[in-house]
């Protein structure tokens, strides 16, 4: 499957760790409410806290990226849970308006402009579905304040793991390329098919706003799938019409294939070929809402997951 700690392997799994324990509370991060000299119109103040939150079962999370669709959604999901509470909302391009008027959220809180507001907040929690630049410097400033993130954005470099994996050391970070627990059961499908079939290609379909391609949820299938088998037919092309025509080639020369189109969310397939037969596994996200089950899943589990986990599979428990 595909934990992570310090492999970079899909399949390497989390190595025991003499601080895991004293962080495997939903405190690490958090810091006693002192009060503050902020006004209380200020767009970064922290709202009073209520009953719920001062609850100490309950998760304080913030949200980056909260004016953008992905980002409501996931206000949405935090606000609607019982045992969360969206404590920030961090947005510069919306800041100090109040969240309802931007998502219809009504958390009472305004949208800060900066992670500090995190920090006075007590956040235990971060959920980043921002683009690869972005997320670099939010996760540096999560694992350097001990705070614990959950992260959509996908476009990662194995340096950039590398990094996260010694970034992580006083709290925990959970990066799936999809969410959406359909699409996780599809890549762990194609994963166990995969030794049965000779030759597969992936399709990857999305949004026309989408910048990177292929999909980290097609790299991730992909990768899978040349863990779980070795022996592929080899391409027998040998010419091109059009540059680029067979997509491209994704590990163990598995190729992929990607289409940006309005009107689409999500969207993959993968085909698996054999004498006398094929095998289509196929995963359609319709609307946004569908990641959010998984979203909600992480952030109540990333506490007890130590270090640097790569997919939501760790977190389901899946048979192998």
């Amino acid at each position: 499957m595909s934990s992570r700690c310090s492999s970079t392997s899909p399949g390497a799994t989390c190595s025991s760790n003499p601080g895991a324990d004293r962080r495997r509370s939903h405190t690490v991060g958090a810091r006693p409410w002192r009060g503050t000299t902020l006004a209380r119109n200020d767009p970064v103040a922290p709202p009073l806290l209520s009953d719920r939150d001062r609850d100490a079962a309950v998760i304080r999370v913030g949200v980056l990226g909260a004016g953008g669709r992905m980002g409501a959604t996931v206000c949405e999901a935090v606000h609607g849970d019982d045992d969360l509470s969206l404590v920030v909302a961090v947005d510069p391009s919306y800041s100090g308006l109040d969240l309802r008027t931007v998502t219809g959220v009504d958390a009472g809180i305004r949208i800060a402009s900066g992670p500090a507001a995190l920090e006075r907040g007590a956040v235990q929690v971060v959920v980043d579905f921002s683009h690869r630049a972005a997320a670099m410097d939010n996760l540096r400033w999560c694992a350097e304040h001990g705070v614990h993130a959950v992260v959509g954005t996908t476009g990662f470099t194995d340096d950039d793991m590398a990094a996260f994996d010694a970034m992580f050391t006083r709290s925990n970070c959970v990066i799936a390329p999809n969410f959406a627990i359909g699409a996780v059961l599809m890549m762990h499908f194609a994963e166990v098919a995969a030794p049965y079939f000779d030759s597969a290609e992936i399709i990857e379909l999305h949004h026309e706003n989408k910048l990177d391609a292929p999909s980290g949820t097609a790299v991730h299938t992909a990768q899978r799938m040349a863990e779980a088998s070795k022996d592929w037919t080899p391409d027998p092309t040998t010419s091109e019409l059009i540059e680029g025509a067979r997509g491209g080639v994704g590990p163990a020369d598995i190729h992929i294939h990607s289409v940006r189109l309005r009107g689409l969310v999500a969207h993959q397939e993968v085909l698996l070929g054999t004498a006398g037969q094929t095998l289509t596994l196929r995963h359609d996200s319709i609307d946004r809402t569908s990641f959010m089950p998984g979203v909600v899943l992480a952030v109540k589990k990333v506490a007890d997951r130590p270090g640097v986990t790569v997919g939501l599979e760790a977190l389901l428990d899946l048979p192998g």
